[in-house]
This record gives structure tokens, C-alpha cells and sequence, in this order.
């Protein structure tokens, strides 16, 4: 029987507020590890991927993705988005965005609900807010993400959902390493991935590991590996006076970042890819330094192939 989408959407409604009320722990540690242990099938075609969350999705990074996949022989590859100022999941489950007439001024803007009632996306990536802390307590961010889970399998039960793991402020009191190092399991994996999959409706959510991947560079960096680079202050953006932007990364970062979802999504080295691409609306963004596109492709897919949750073979 095939049900509309407004039936279905109801249906997604009522079973994700049956599931709040019994409120789950969290999937066993084991069934959560166990649900990795198959890797996904490597896509064969472009994908049709949507991404929902905020400044750290950005626009550039799904426009220098699609680049990446074309260069890459994924022709076909496409993609759409919903963003907002530190937007949480919950927000824009509640449809209370902020920034969102601001951040959505761009033709590769698709309303959430209406892109993910329609099935024709591959893969939906969604990312939460940070401070992850605050958007744990305040922003009920497990169901959120169940309930994103839920909403793009109802349309699509062939839907790969992924959760794009970030970062904190370079000047985050414990130390911007340490938060990154810890933050992936407490926080990402255990009250987000683990606590939304309790509920059988949402499946299995996969992770692209940014804050990881950008851990694994900025040690490489530091350590002196990288060629040009030695600071993790070169992966983020400054302002007009030199100052250094904490927590937005520039065109570089961007760009490791746009890397680590074309190697977890398309489970392929992005060693050989082009590293001169466009950000959104056309600009060139400013290139990589020649000596240093080798070392870190091979970085970015040395971070992604370290996690079963990225479902990429290894």
C-alpha cells in the first residue's frame, strides 16, 4: 500500500512521540558496534545528497563536494540544503530557524520537509549545533536526529543518513584536541547515534568524522608533516584586522572538510582530486599549496577509514 505523504509524515509524528515517551537509554554498546560490521555497498553513480544544519555545512562545502564527485567520474552527483544560524536539529524540526531567511538566499536551498517527503534523495546528512553539550541538554538533539532518521527513511527506505560530526572553538578551556578527542564518543556516538537508534524505526545513522579528520591533519601539521602548513590556525578564516575566526574554517578547511564527505560517502580515496575549486556563487577559492594537496588527501582518507561508523570498507 502506498501511503501519501501527509499520512506518512503523521505516522513518522506519532511513532517518534511513542518513542519519546518511553524515553530509551541508548542502543548496548554492542549493537551498536555490531551494526557496523558490514560495510556499506560503494555507490556506483553521482548521489543525491541533502545536508541540514548550519554555518559549519556552510554552502561552500556542498558545492566543492559536488565538484570533488564530478572530478571523480560521479557525474551525476547533486545536492540540496537547509542552514541556519547554529541551527539545531530540533530547530529546524520545529521550523524555528534562525538566520533562515539569510542563510537559505541561494538556489541550492530546498525546504527540509518537502525535499525529504519527496524520496529522491540518496543520502541525507545532518549535523547538530555545538557547544554539543548545549545542544544535548537544551535542544533534544537524539530525538531530533531520530526523528530526521525516521522522516527521510518514511520516504525512502533506501536512504544512507549520516551524521556529520564537527568541532569546537580553538579556544575551548579543556583544549580544542582534547574536546575533539573525547567529544566523538561521549558526545556524537553515545547520547546522539546510540540513543536515536534505540528506536528500530531509525535504522542505522553512519557518521562522517570531520572534527576527526581535522584532528588527524592539524597533528600531521603540527608534527611538521604537511608541507606549508604548521599551524591549525591556517584551516580557519580571520577577519579584515588578521584575527583568527575560532570556530568558521576558510577556504583550506573547507576544503578537508569537503573531502572527508567525498571519501566517506563515496568510499574512495580522494587522493589524485583536483584541489583548485569554486565556492559557492562562482569565486575561486584560494588553493591549496601544491606540496601539501598529497600528504593531506592521504590524511583525510587515513580518518575516515579509521571508524566502522563511517560504513566505508577498510
Amino acid at each position: 500500500m502506498v501511503f501519501g505523504a501527509g499520512l506518512a509524515a503523521i505516522l513518522v509524528g506519532a511513532a517518534g512521540m511513542a518513542w519519546w515517551r518511553r524515553r530509551p537509554r541508548g542502543l548496548d554498546p554492542v549493537a551498536f558496534a555490531a551494526r557496523y560490521d558490514a560495510a556499506l555497498l560503494a555507490p556506483q553513480t553521482g548521489l543525491s545528497v541533502y545536508h541540514l544544519g548550519h554555518s559549519l555545512v556552510g554552502r561552500d562545502i556542498p558545492v566543492m563536494l559536488e565538484q570533488l564527485a564530478v572530478a571523480a567520474g560521479f557525474g551525476g552527483h547533486t545536492h540540496a540544503s537547509q542552514l541556519g544560524w547554529g541551527a539545531s536539529l530540533d530547530q529546524h524540526r520545529r521550523g524555528d530557524v534562525p538566520g533562515f531567511a539569510e542563510e537559505n538566499a541561494h538556489p541550492n536551498h530546498a525546504p527540509v520537509g518537502d525535499a525529504l517527503a519527496s524520496g529522491q534523495f540518496d543520502v541525507v546528512v545532518v549535523t547538530e549545533l555545538v557547544e554539543i553539550r548545549d545542544a544535548i541538554k537544551y535542544h533534544d538533539s537524539a530525538e531530533a536526529l531520530a526523528h530526521w532518521a525516521r522522516t527521510a527513511r518514511a520516504a525512502n527506505p533506501q536512504a544512507r543518513v549520516y551524521l556529520y560530526e564537527t568541532w569546537h572553538r580553538l579556544d575551548d578551556a579543556e583544549g580544542w584536541l582534547e574536546r575533539v578527542d573525547a567529544d566523538f564518543t561521549r558526545a556524537w556516538q553515545d547520547e546522539l547515534m546510540r540513543v536515536a537508534m534505540a528506536d528500530p524505526a531509525v535504522g542505522t545513522i553512519y557518521i562522517i568524522p570531520g572534527g576527526q579528520v581535522l584532528a588527524v591533519v592539524v597533528r600531521a601539521m603540527e608534527a611538521g608533516e604537511v608541507p606549508g602548513l604548521t599551524r591549525r590556525e591556517q584551516l580557519f578564516s580571520t577577519d579584515a584586522a588578521g584575527a583568527v575566526d575560532p570556530i568558521h574554517l576558510n577556504d583550506l578547511g573547507a576544503y578537508i572538510i569537503a573531502l572527508a564527505h567525498f571519501a566517506t560517502l563515496y568510499q574512495r580515496s580522494p587522493e589524485g582530486l583536483p584541489w583548485a575549486l569554486l565556492r559557492a556563487g562562482g569565486m575561486a577559492a584560494t588553493p591549496v599549496p601544491d606540496a601539501a594537496v598529497p600528504p593531506l588527501q592521504k590524511l583525510v582518507w587515513q580518518g575516515v577509514t579509521r571508524y566502522a561508523f563511517t560504513g566505508v570498507v577498510r
